[in-house]
């Protein structure tokens, strides 16, 4: 398969596939799943405005966040550049799809957004070298690792801080071909940008991230690694809207709702 974006989305039944055309505005359906299976379009067609998209993938496996992968992130947090890359695991219960909403919930009381560059595991793979990363990534999205920064200080690891329901924001659809350390990361907040950041300032690249991911966990089809997020992280409240955008891809946007008692 050639280059070409994958969008999962839904006119009111059961989620579907399909491939998006490059202004983003029209999708042709196809059969199956793109991650397991050929596929075939099916001559149906319709507009991305005319339905409803879907977080690309739900990950049957895990979603492996990457800690102060940005050296202006790791300073502005008051950390330093970890020497190799910190991981750390989200449920697949935290995903949602563009145009969700984020739910703050009532155990934490300070929310940051944190705009990043993910990438879609397409073959299982275990042990790889940098050099072979290439031919098991599918393709790669746009993720929102939304945190909570009161748990993150208070808990001493990430586990609720960055994994709560609706935490992780993935789409709007999957970019297949595009080098993965030329992307520009923008990430705005109401309209007023806050994050502006390219992926070529990782401090570990994507090749890097996923050779050493496979190192210690078997990586499966539709395995999400999100590689970091440059400077500019901040707060958000009920009421906001946070859109991420990535040249190479498109625009994620959610707005953050609190949660109903």
């Amino acid at each position: 398969m050639g280059g070409v974006r994958i969008a999962r989305y839904t006119t009111g039944d059961d989620p579907v596939y399909g491939l998006v055309d490059g202004a983003g505005e029209k999708i042709a359906e196809v059969t199956g799943d793109p991650l397991y299976q050929r596929i075939e379009l099916t001559g149906a067609t319709t507009t991305v405005e005319d339905v409803r998209l879907l977080a690309p993938v739900i990950p049957r496996s895990k979603i492996i966040g990457i800690g102060r992968n940005y050296r202006d992130h790791a300073a502005e947090m008051g950390s330093e550049v970890p020497d190799e890359p910190m991981m750390f695991l989200v449920p697949n219960t935290a995903v949602v799809g563009p145009g969700e909403p984020v739910v703050i919930p009532e155990l934490t009381k300070e929310v940051s957004f944190e705009g990043e560059l993910a990438v879609i595991i397409g073959r299982m793979c275990k042990d790889i070298e940098p050099e072979e990363v290439r031919k098991v990534i599918f393709g790669y999205t746009i993720a929102n690792d939304v945190t909570a920064r009161d748990l993150q200080r208070g808990d001493g690891q990430w586990a609720r801080a960055k994994g709560l329901d609706t935490f992780c924001p993935l789409g709007p659809w999957i970019e297949t071909d595009l080098d993965p350390q030329d992307v520009r990361i923008v990430t705005t907040l109401d309209g007023e940008i806050r994050q502006d950041g390219h992926s070529s300032d990782m401090v570990h690249g994507v090749a890097e991230l996923i050779s050493y991911a496979s190192k210690a966990f078997t990586l499966l089809p539709g395995d999400v690694i999100l590689t970091g997020t440059p400077a500019g992280v901040g707060p958000v409240v009920a009421g906001q809207r946070v859109e991420v955008d990535i040249d190479a891809i498109g625009t994620l946007a959610n707005p953050f709702v609190s949660a109903e008692r």
